[in-house]
């Protein structure tokens, strides 16, 4: 996980996973991929748009926006 997409803001965070879009599994290993890089409770995380399409937003409850900052520049 890092690396920014685009140059538009806001930032948009390359996030991937190898589980397949079925059953919401995709989404799941997504939001467990941010937990851990985001050093956040999975319940932290939630998808506010985009939980059947490959771009998603995303809010996070409690993060560092630095620990965000850093993984935007990988």
């Amino acid at each position: 996980m890092g690396g920014r997409y685009g140059t538009a803001d806001p930032p948009v965070l390359v996030v991937r996973v190898v589980e397949p879009a079925v059953d919401g599994r995709a989404n799941q290993a997504c939001l467990e991929a941010l937990a851990k890089a985001l050093d956040v409770p999975k319940r932290a995380i939630t998808i506010v748009a985009g939980t059947s399409s490959r771009t998603k937003m995303v809010e996070v409850e409690g993060g560092d926006p630095q620990v965000v900052s850093d993984l935007l520049r990988r």
